[in-house]
């Protein structure tokens, strides 16, 4: 079982391509799993929907989150994970092209551990995810 990976909430398929380059890019091999859709991530984190049956002891490293997503968006998300005593403790890094006040103070609000804002050059974005990867998932603690 491995269980250090990220889970990257991302409905731009450029921008999931960029993301999964750029981890490559900066030798940071773990498994990505990636969802497109608010409602999706929560399946996928609490095992229901098309996720139901999943083990819920395999928990990601790291949640990189879009905050403009279809169906349920970024901070209803980061509301969801961080209510529920599993997923409390989860590193949420909004990575995000928002450049709205309010969305980074909203964020912080409900608990994420980081905004991001997606840089508009795609060598920025390359060197941006590149680092979040390996903070997240190399030099980062987190508990059991």
């Amino acid at each position: 079982m491995d269980t250090n990976y990220l889970l990257l909430v991302e409905d731009n398929p450029d921008d999931e391509i960029l993301t999964l380059r750029a981890l490559e890019k900066h030798s940071v091999a773990n498994r990505v799993v990636v969802v497109r859709d608010g409602a999706e991530a929560l399946d996928y984190l609490f095992g229901t929907g098309d996720h139901a049956g999943r083990d819920l002891y395999e928990k990601p490293t790291a949640v990189l989150l879009d905050l403009k997503l279809p169906k349920i968006d970024g901070l209803q998300v980061l509301k969801a994970i961080r209510t529920d005593p599993r997923t409390k403790l989860l590193p949420v890094v909004v990575l995000t092209s928002s450049d709205e006040q309010r969305d980074l103070i909203e964020s912080y609000n409900l608990g994420a551990n980081s905004y991001v804002r997606k840089p508009v050059e795609t060598n920025e974005l390359t060197a941006a995810i590149g680092q979040l990867g390996l903070y997240w998932l190399i030099l980062n603690r987190r508990p059991d």
